[in-house]
């Protein structure tokens, strides 16, 4: 999925729970204005006809309530943080990578468990 689509895709579902209180603070215009930006710039963002800065990708992730390091990626850009992360073995991080291309979800959601609970 590219990274309009999702933003698209995620202010819509946003949109729909919201609109049942009688909110509509994430329709294009709502989510735009929380943006500083025009509605038809985010349009274009979603229709991948303009690229998001970094700052707009933090911005939507603070919004949309999305994880930055995923929507940068999303974007196809890598994160300061992340790049920091790998950055500091590539090697090995660029291994695991490789090695994890073709693992089934479920089999990378328990290494991540495992990673983040310490036991390994």
């Amino acid at each position: 999925m590219d990274f309009g689509t999702y933003i698209r895709g995620r202010r819509e579902a946003l949109l729909a729970e919201s609109s049942q209180a009688g909110a509509p603070e994430f329709s294009l215009r709502g989510v735009a204005r929380k943006l500083e930006v025009e509605a038809s710039h985010l349009s274009k963002i979603e229709l991948g006809k303009v690229q998001a800065s970094d700052e707009m990708v933090a911005k939507l992730a603070e919004i949309l309530g999305e994880d930055f390091d995923t929507l940068m990626l999303l974007a196809g850009r890598v994160s300061p943080q992340l790049k920091q992360i790998v950055s500091a073995r590539p090697k090995l991080f660029a291994e695991l990578i490789r090695q994890l291309r073709n693992a089934p979800d479920k089999a990378i959601l328990r290494l991540v468990r495992e990673v983040r609970d310490g036991q390994w």
